[in-house]
């Protein structure tokens, strides 16, 4: 499979340990979490699905070892509307961008718990596919970019700053896809 994630990236995750692939999609996660729970906070019968969302992302970044209930999370979310198959195509922005939280944060699982690195590229190409489409619909954003930088600073061994920028960048799509749904 062809993936978005750069080949240097994707060489170091599989050349690297379980703590530098928990770390890469804790990070992932965390900058697409704004997208789940702010889009689906005060969504009727919601709650529960938030909280879980919104714990597990801050459980991925104790990354020096793997969750013990990973598999456990990853059959819960699997559970979430957003990943259920359905017969309609979700066209809807607020719905996009909360399945494309919804499968980082699903792959995030997955590699935290396996340590494999496709698992964890499968996490990256999810977040660049979201940041693409959301560069697609609004002049000039450069969200891939961003988020292809901030992929290559989670494996350079330099992680120092590296959980504030994912949560301003977070925070700073969460923004701009609100003003497109509000739009």
């Amino acid at each position: 499979m062809e993936t978005l994630v750069d080949e240097a990236v994707t060489e170091v995750l599989r050349g690297v340990d379980g703590t530098t692939v928990r770390l890469y999609v804790a990070a992932c996660a965390e900058r697409m979490a704004p997208l789940f729970v702010g889009l689906r906070v005060g969504a009727a019968g919601r709650d529960a699905d938030v909280d879980f969302y919104a714990e597990s992302v801050r459980d991925l970044w104790c990354a020096d070892r793997p969750l013990s209930d990973a598999a456990e999370r990853v059959r819960a979310l699997e559970r979430f509307p957003e990943l259920q198959p359905r017969d309609e195509e979700v066209t809807d922005v607020a719905g996009t961008y909360a399945f494309f939280a919804a499968l980082v944060l699903r792959y995030a699982l997955l590699a935290n718990g396996s340590g494999s690195p496709a698992d964890a590229v499968s996490c990256g190409h999810a977040a660049l596919t979201a940041m693409g489409m959301l560069d697609q619909n609004v002049v000039d954003a450069g969200f891939r970019a961003q988020e292809h930088g901030l992929q290559a600073l989670s494996v350079s061994g330099d992680a120092a700053g590296l959980w504030e920028a994912s949560v301003e960048a977070g925070r700073e799509r969460f923004r701009t896809v609100l003003g497109r749904t509000a739009g």
